[in-house]
């Protein structure tokens, strides 16, 4: 770049801040030739993009032949997880959400900043024996076995808008007792959407959640 350009680009932004993406800022560095000092850069990551790359492949995990996606990376990335939470703010705060509901356990940590985020509250669905309170249960059926899912009696109220999040979508078994579990127990109340963070297109569990609007964030 001439000293002619530089010149003209640092004129054009002088008092500015600077707003990019990690493509472009990992590209030309830190833009040092152009932005002076006193000037504020602000890197905007792309949600579906860079947490996708973020996440990484554990193999075998939990068990021999199964590739795990690891969503760690993903929580322990300030920027990332924030605009993860923007991006699903974004999407339901005009959908009139009343409580935003979290599947064990990765589900809590994206439905508690959620709901912070929407400023409603939350509803937690647990294994058998976490919950203090009087409960429903809903059993399900494994490949190898059965599982229950519970919530508590008093969880919702009549003319709530629900919506279940988790972080993410497999074989769907575990959701679709989820929504069965809230269906049955709770009259008079509305699953507004299930949104995951990621989606396993090649297990097909969202065809197991039925007509209940299903968003998933990041696909694979």
């Amino acid at each position: 770049m001439t000293n002619l350009y530089i010149e003209a680009a640092q004129n054009l932004i002088a008092n500015c801040s600077i707003e990019t993406t990690p493509n472009v800022y990992d590209k030309y560095g830190s833009f040092s030739e152009l932005v002076p000092l006193e000037n504020s850069i602000y890197v905007t990551y792309l949600p579906n993009e860079n947490a996708k790359k973020i996440i990484r492949d554990v193999p075998d995990f939990p068990k021999e032949g199964i590739i795990f996606k690891d969503i760690t990376p993903l929580l322990g990335d300030p920027v990332i997880f924030q605009k993860t939470i923007n991006t699903l703010k974004e999407r339901y705060v005009s959908m009139k959400v009343d409580v935003v509901v979290g599947v064990e356990a990765r589900g809590f940590i994206f439905a508690s900043a959620l709901a912070y985020a929407l400023g409603v509250g939350v509803v937690m669905i647990r294994k058998p024996g976490k919950l203090p309170y009087k409960i429903f249960q809903e059993t399900y059926s494994l490949e190898y076995g059965t599982d229950t899912i519970e919530v508590h009696q008093d969880a919702f109220r009549s003319g709530q808008n629900i919506l279940v999040i988790d972080d993410v979508l497999a074989t769907g078994g575990t959701l679709a007792a989820t929504l069965d579990l809230i269906q049955k127990h709770f009259d008079n109340v509305k699953i507004v959407e299930v949104a995951f963070v990621i989606e396993l297109d090649f297990l097909k569990g969202r065809e197991k959640l039925k007509d209940t609007p299903v968003y998933s964030m990041i696909h694979y």
